[in-house]
Formats: C-alpha cells, sequence, structure tokens
C-alpha cells in the first residue's frame, strides 16, 4: 500500500489533492468508494484507515457486523403499533434495502469486484423463537401480517415442538415437552461476513488506482481557503503528518466519526451526541456443537433492553469457519471504537448537545438500570440466558468473547428535545461536500441503501448521468420490490442464482 514519504516527524508535509477522501477503511467507506469509482473512473480517490487492515472494527464478524439483517428473524422490527396491531413497515424498509444490497453484491461478483460468493455469504434459514402464551400469540399475528406481505410471503410457521426439532434440534432437546413455544422461519436468509466483504472492496480499490493508506490516522478535517476540505493525517509509524484536500469527504470511521464531524464545524451535526454500549458473546467453535445448528435464531429483548440486546443464536461462517454465536451480553464503556480512548465520550460533550444528552440520560433509566444489571452479572448467571434457547448447552464447548463497540445515536427531535435512536444516522452539509455516518444496527446490511441516500444528498447534479448505470447495478434501483411481485419474483431468483443461495 502506498504511503506517504517520511520528512518530518511534527511539521506537516505537503498531502495530495483528490476529489474524494474517505476516512475509514470499514463496509461503509469502500461500499462508497467501489460504486464512485464505478460511476466516475476518473476521480482521484484517497482512503485512510489507522488501523493495518480493512474491516476491524464494527464490519468484523467477531464484533457483531450485521450478518444479514433482513427483518426477516428480528423481532423488534414488528412491534405492536398504536392500535395494537403487530406492524410491518420498519420490516419491510429494511428487507428492501437487504434486496437491494444481495442486488449489488451479484453486480460485483460478475463484474469479478469481489471474489466467489462462498467467500463471504452463505444462505442460512432465519428463525423467530419465543416461548410463553404471550409470546406466542404475538409471533402467531407477527406470522399472518407478514405472510400478507410480498417480501415475507414464503414465512412457515409452528408451535410443534417436532417440527422446530427438525428446523433447529438445539432449541428443543432438553426442553420441558408442555413448554409452550413457536417459531416462524424463513429458509432465504443469509449470513454475510463482513469482514470479509470490507477487505475485497478494499483490495479491488487498492488495484483500481485508490490511493489506500493503512495505519494512517485522521486527525481533523477542516475547510480550507479555497473551500476544499483539508484533512490532516498522521503517519502512526513514522509519526509523520501531512494534510491532504479533498473536494468531497465522507467520514465513515464509525464510533469515530462524531468527533471528526465535529471538528469539521458543519452546522449539520449541532445537537448529535454519543452514547457508547459495549458488547460480548458467548462462541463456540467445537463442530459437535456448531454442525448441529444451521440457522440464525432470535427472540425478544428483555424488558428495558435495547433492540442491539436481542438474543440470538446465529450460524456464523467467518473465513470459511463455520461456528456458533450467542448474545449479545451487553456493557458499557466510554470508548466510541474497541480500538478507541475512554475519553472519546467526555471529549464528545459540547455546549450545543450537552442538554440533549443529560435528556436522553433522564428518560432512559430503565437503559441504565439494565446496563448495570448486565455489566454486574456473573458468568453463571449469563450462561443461564443461553439455556433458555439451547437447555442442554454445556459450559466447556463455549468461551466468552468481547465484541465491538455500539455508538447509539443522541439527538434533538422535533420539538428540540433529546432523544435516543437505536439506527443509523446520514449527516451531511448542506452543500453536500462532507458527510458522515452515525450509529449502528441495521447498519453493515444496508449499507449499499445507505450510499445510495449520499449519493443522491450529495451528488444530486451527477445523478440523472448516473441512473443508468445505478440501475445495471441495482435492477430495482428506485422501486419498491414489496408493490412489484413480478420484479421482486425476477430480482430473487437471480440474486439466489449469482450468490450461490442454496435452500
Amino acid at each position: 500500500m502506498a504511503k506517504s514519504s517520511s520528512t518530518s516527524a511534527h511539521a506537516p508535509s505537503a498531502g495530495q489533492k483528490f476529489d474524494v477522501v474517505l476516512i475509514g477503511a470499514g463496509i461503509m467507506s469502500t461500499t462508497l468508494g467501489s460504486m464512485l469509482k464505478e460511476l466516475e473512473p476518473d476521480w482521484t480517490i484517497g482512503m485512510f484507515e489507522s488501523l493495518d487492515q480493512a474491516g476491524q472494527e464494527s464490519s468484523d464478524p467477531w464484533n457483531n457486523a450485521g450478518t444479514g439483517h433482513a427483518a426477516l428473524c428480528e423481532l423488534n422490527y414488528t412491534p405492536r403499533g398504536a392500535d395494537g396491531k403487530v406492524s410491518t413497515a420498519k420490516a419491510r424498509g429494511i428487507n428492501e434495502q437487504f434486496t437491494v444490497s444481495k442486488q449489488l453484491y451479484s453486480h460485483w461478483v460478475k463484474a469479478g469486484t469481489i471474489g466467489s460468493p462462498r467467500t463471504f455469504i452463505n444462505g442460512l434459514p432465519h428463525i423467530s423463537f419465543v416461548w410463553g402464551d404471550k409470546n406466542a400469540e404475538y409471533l402467531q399475528e407477527r406470522y399472518e401480517a407478514m405472510k400478507a406481505q410480498p417480501l415475507f410471503s414464503d414465512i412457515v410457521h409452528t408451535e410443534d415442538h417436532a417440527e422446530i426439532a427438525e428446523w433447529a434440534p438445539l432449541l428443543i432437546e432438553g426442553r420441558d415437552p408442555s413448554q409452550r413455544v413457536a417459531a416462524s422461519k424463513f429458509d432465504t436468509g443469509t449470513d454475510v461476513d463482513y469482514g470479509s466483504l470490507t477487505r475485497q472492496l478494499a483490495t479491488h480499490l487498492d488495484s483500481s488506482g485508490v490511493e489506500v493508506r493503512y495505519g494512517h490516522e485522521v486527525q481533523s478535517v477542516k475547510r480550507g481557503a479555497d473551500g476544499r476540505w483539508d484533512v490532516k493525517v498522521k503517519d502512526k509509524a513514522t509519526g509523520e503528518r501531512s494534510t491532504s484536500s479533498a473536494r468531497f469527504v465522507f467520514v465513515g470511521a464509525g464510533g469515530g466519526a462524531l468527533g471528526l464531524l465535529q471538528g469539521a464545524g458543519i452546522d449539520e451535526i449541532k445537537g448529535f451526541g454519543g452514547f457508547p454500549v459495549s458488547g460480548k458473546f458467548l462462541r463456540s467453535t467445537d463442530p459437535a456443537v456448531a454442525e448441529r445448528h444451521h440457522a440464525k435464531v432470535y427472540g425478544l429483548a428483555s424488558v428495558g433492553a435495547p433492540p442491539m440486546s436481542v438474543p440470538h443464536l446465529d450460524t456464523r461462517f467467518v473465513e470459511g469457519r463455520r461456528t456458533l454465536m450467542f448474545g449479545p451480553y451487553a456493557g458499557f464503556s466510554t470508548n466510541f471504537l474497541k480500538s478507541g480512548s475512554f475519553m472519546d465520550l467526555p471529549l464528545s460533550v459540547r455546549p450545543h448537545n450537552l442538554i440533549p444528552m443529560l435528556q436522553v440520560g433522564k428518560d432512559n433509566t430503565d437503559l441504565v438500570t439494565y446496563l448495570i444489571k448486565e455489566v454486574t452479572k456473573s458468568s453463571s448467571e449469563k450462561f443461564d440466558e443461553l439455556h433458555s434457547f439451547f437447555p442442554d448447552a454445556g459450559s466447556d464447548a463455549w468461551e466468552m468473547i468481547t465484541a465491538g463497540q455500539r455508538v447509539q445515536v443522541m439527538k434533538k427531535d422535533e420539538k428540540g428535545k433529546g432523544v435516543l435512536q437505536f439506527g443509523t444516522e446520514l449527516i451531511s452539509a448542506r452543500d453536500g461536500s462532507i458527510a458522515g455516518l452515525l450509529g449502528a444496527s441495521p447498519g453493515a446490511s444496508t449499507a449499499p441503501s445507505i450510499m445510495f441516500s449520499l449519493l443522491e444528498r450529495c451528488f444530486g447534479a451527477q445523478m440523472d448521468r448516473w441512473r443508468p448505470k445505478l440501475e445495471q447495478m441495482v435492477p430495482s434501483f428506485g422501486r419498491a420490490l414489496n408493490d412489484d411481485p413480478a420484479l421482486l419474483s425476477e430480482v430473487t431468483a437471480e440474486t439466489a442464482k449469482t450468490l450461490q443461495l442454496d435452500p
């Protein structure tokens, strides 16, 4: 990888002029970079990553990056509405976005941008699983609401122990046969290794003329006198500092994005804050366990728990190896990145976001209580949660691993009150010259749709010229598949074939 030449460890050296600078080499930056390189091959692009490889923070599968979140089994995306009925609106939106992702992945596979589909994506059933009368009744209503939508028409549902045991035997073995359970299943789900996908996209960018620099930490982004953005960068190996400039900057630095956008001084970041939540997972690499579970299984979150803490028992394919993970177990750290500093949270406080952040703290005491309980749980208490999903689980087959950091968005609502948002937020300057992404789930799984939104917002003047190419990349671009069952069927069949998503 190209690196700036060493001149002085203290004085900044002259950098390069780019059309686009990407900060961070995660799934967001590599997705946007790959799109722009295809749309504008002659544009000069620089990408700076503080770590020594792409995709090592939130994009890494062990850090619980989205593993194909399509709202098929995640029950927090199908809440009861004010009328008491199960709403599928959020699930439809996320599923539409993930269908866009699969179309773009298919296009990249055909174009040779990325390698064999099996290096990053595998077909995997998605199952929602609950127990108890109230929860079983909810899941039945959810099934009926989803079945009526073309996107979800292939859902199946049962309360029969024997049938669930055929789908996922670990859920039933050792369970009281008199306990009421319920499960809904899709055979069209996937598991995605976003670490592998991110690194393949980064390699493609490097070979396509993008200036990719690892071990280079972006320290600030400031508007220059010429209207361009000056990006100050430090080479962590040599200590050399340099300043590059760009017409457009994307801050895809995960939890590090908030501070850089604040430092850029754009009005649009005012009022935003971040609330970091860390997590841990139980992982089993024991073939005797991992080979007996072939599904992504989601349950219901505990009362007061944030959506990102919904318990799930997942098959994961990481670098071709099959494993099993259960969690997450929530924790708290003031770091905004796994490799960040404990000063990240206090240094993010500004006069413009202090009141919204205090309001969030006041209005989310149940979340604070939940986190305290999680942090103070013993190992045996944490393992008991696994038994709710896998009654016969033995502790010797599992290890506890530390996952990545999630920085939830705190912002002002329409009334100016501080609220905590569990999702992603695309921030862009009014002139479209700089943008960044805050937040977490569903994150990686919807990266292409988020980046298409960025293109429309920041490159509006080029969109008419780009549209034919965008429609080639994503055949359903700009259309809702749930409203066009024929196109949905065509797209689903084509992506399944190209991505080798065998049921």
